[in-house]
């Protein structure tokens, strides 16, 4: 007679006290960096000069016309491209998308310029409804012309959507410099959080209302990613899905461009970490990648305005090369899916 083994065998360590542990540090340093962010800057606001000046004062005038809608405009901008990345990322079924490696954001700054050529007097509301339409027509192109891309490998997919972009990005920069308005449609397209004052972030909360909207259908994206045939056997509507995927990350881009430019590499390197972490459940990973996109945002900002004070460098290159350095070890880290 053998006797019974009763040894423990192996049991995997839940990974949630880690994660919890994370969340509670972008949580914290959201905060942190939030309220940092009020009192820097050139003008003299600080917790002195408000208790001095009192509600009349200028430190608080400053503070609610441009501290507090830049922290919210950099929280906003933050939490809503990373959300449109990791969309893009489950419509594709690919880890090295974002709307600026797909086309998406050169089709947006196309709209732009035809509304600069054709409809210079429109109000800002409505040059993002035109970079909002002309955005939605990039991710279907994008969409299609991947659909016929022979080799589904995880490197050609990305090369596709930057060789489109820059053939779009040619032909608006050409057309700009033809109509002598290269200067004004880099303006726009140029990121900085350098012109965001009261009166001219409010848009961003509509991407905001694009990152509910994700929230709600994202259980709806996570099937969307496991493959259309496998979405349409468990009665998933695909087509519908991918439809609300296109609109949600046409809408935020075109939010993000009118109001603070091309942000680049954000929403290719915060849902790619926040995989790293919690895995591809795009529900649960919908408030992690917003804190941390927030959390990005804001440190990118605040560097910009530091490192050459009292000047400021444009966000989009401090984001550029921040973004660039963390691409790069997803890319060659051990076990990326790059290899």
């Amino acid at each position: 007679m053998t006797a019974l083994d009763t040894t423990p065998r192996s049991t995997s360590v839940p990974a949630r006290p880690r994660r919890t542990w994370v969340g509670v540090l972008i949580g914290v340093l959201l905060v942190a960096l939030a309220l940092t962010g009020l009192f820097v800057g050139v003008s003299d606001v600080t917790p002195g000069s408000l208790s001095r000046g009192g509600a009349g004062g200028d430190a608080a005038f400053l503070l609610v016309a441009s501290r507090i809608p830049r922290t919210l405009a950099a929280v906003l901008v933050g939490a809503s491209l990373g959300i449109a990345g990791l969309i893009m990322q489950m419509l594709v079924r690919n880890k090295f998308v974002e709307p600026g490696t797909t086309g998406v954001s050169e089709f947006a700054t196309l709209g732009m310029l035809v509304t600069m050529v054709f409809l210079p007097g429109l109000a800002v509301v409505g040059k993002m409804g035109v970079a909002a339409v002309f955005g939605l027509f990039g991710t279907w192109v994008f969409l299609r012309v991947v659909r016929f891309v022979p080799v589904r490998q995880l490197v050609l997919v990305p090369l596709v959507g930057i060789m489109l972009g820059g053939v779009v990005g040619a032909v608006t920069t050409f057309s700009a410099y033809r109509l002598d308005l290269l200067q004004s449609l880099g303006q726009w397209s140029q990121g900085s959080f350098a012109t965001v004052m009261q009166g001219r972030y409010e848009f961003l909360w509509i991407a905001g209302l694009m990152v509910g909207i994700a929230w709600f259908a994202a259980d709806r994206f996570s099937v969307v990613g496991l493959g259309e045939e496998f979405a349409t056997n468990l009665g998933l509507d695909h087509r519908r899905v991918v439809a609300v995927g296109m609109v949600v990350i046409a809408v935020i881009t075109a939010a993000v461009l009118v109001t603070a430019g091309m942000i680049p590499f954000l929403g290719l390197v915060v849902p790619n970490i926040i995989s790293l972490i919690i895995g591809d459940n795009v529900r649960r990973a919908i408030p992690w990648v917003a804190g941390l996109g927030a959390v990005f945002v804001l440190a990118c900002d605040l560097i910009a305005r530091v490192v050459r004070f009292p000047y400021e460098i444009p966000l989009s290159v401090i984001v550029g090369i921040v973004g660039a350095a963390l691409f790069l070890w997803l890319l060659l880290r051990r076990r990326s899916r790059a290899h």
